[in-house]
């Protein structure tokens, strides 16, 4: 353990939704005290985190670590998702620390695959994965976030990346029509305009227009309950091909990273999707790769179903390894 990250430990994963706190109170202590905070709630981050202290009566930490669903270039940083905005040393001198790491969200997730428990993981498809191969992570939650952990000796080194924002493919016509309609709306068709929360709801918003149809539902919520219970159609294409163009994507990092360890997907959506992701056509596009299509189809592929977000294991250990 490094000296200059010292105990107790402050450990974070901010969403653009939501931001999760946990406590390491010694080394070898579990996280504990952890809580959700809505960052809507809260004007800036050093106010969730007092907010999250004052709440649990903790005391001072000596360092903290925190993932966070943006790019990490620089000492400053603006959340892509949300409106907080601040700079790693100004928080670190505001909140008194001695050691403040600030990493991508979903590197910090990466970090935390090798601690992750069968019961946490769901496979869905593919054979076993190989040790000591590279690992390929995508997410959809309130964006799109996307890593990997590539094997170095005895440890994995995590990437740190902006892949939810490659540009979007089709796999069929109407594919191609319900992408010309988000191209119309952003400008740029990237997978995360489609694959996300707020992607969900642009599809079936963009399926309902090409039927020349009103639009009924406008929160992610509205169009997964429909779409699982069958009682809108526009709503179950939607979902649909939510799941068929994170196969399309999932499979495109399969092979860029040639992740026969296994490809993992987080994220609070994919989840409560449940058996109808299980269903969906992910698993054909995945693999749908011409001549790697047997390439893919080795490759298992994890739903994460964690309790305690994982994500907070992973800046845990990037503290340990003073990233």
């Amino acid at each position: 353990m490094s000296s200059r990250s010292p105990y107790p430990r402050l450990v974070a994963d901010i969403g653009g939704t939501n931001a999760r706190f946990g406590w390491i109170a010694h080394d070898g202590a579990a996280i504990d005290q952890i809580r959700t905070l809505p960052c809507a709630e809260h004007a800036t981050l050093a106010d969730a985190v007092r907010a999250y202290l004052a709440g649990t009566g903790l005391g001072q930490p000596g360092s903290m670590a925190m993932g966070i669903a943006n790019p990490v270039t620089g000492d400053e940083i603006r959340m892509t998702n949300h409106h907080w905005g601040f700079s790693i040393s100004g928080l670190q001198a505001d909140l008194g620390l001695q050691r403040l790491v600030v990493i991508n969200d979903f590197t910090a997730l990466a970090l935390a695959l090798p601690s992750l428990q069968p019961h946490e993981l769901r496979q869905v498809g593919g054979g076993s994965a190989r040790p000591q191969a590279p690992i390929a992570l995508i997410g959809p939650g309130t964006g799109l976030g996307v890593s990997g952990l590539l094997p170095a000796g005895d440890q994995w080194v995590a990437l740190a990346g902006e892949g939810g924002h490659v540009t979007l493919a089709a796999g069929d016509a109407r594919e191609e029509a319900i992408i010309a309609v988000l191209r119309q709306r952003y400008g740029h068709a990237s997978a995360e305009r489609a694959i996300c929360g707020a992607g969900l709801v642009a599809l079936y918003e963009a399926v309902c227009q090409l039927d020349g149809v009103a639009a009924t539902a406008s929160t992610p919520a509205d169009v997964s309950r429909r779409a699982l219970s069958g009682e809108c159609a526009r709503s179950v294409e939607a979902a649909t091909r939510f799941c068929a163009l994170l196969g399309s994507v999932a499979g495109n990092l399969a092979l860029t990273l040639g992740a026969l360890g296994g490809v993992y997907i987080g994220g609070g959506i994919v989840p409560r999707l449940g058996e109808f992701f299980d269903r969906s056509p992910f698993r054909a596009r995945f693999e749908a790769k011409g001549r790697f299509q047997a390439y893919l189809a080795q490759m298992p592929v994890f739903v994460i179903d964690a309790s305690v977000s994982p994500a907070l294991l992973g800046v845990a250990r990037a503290l340990d390894q003073d990233l």
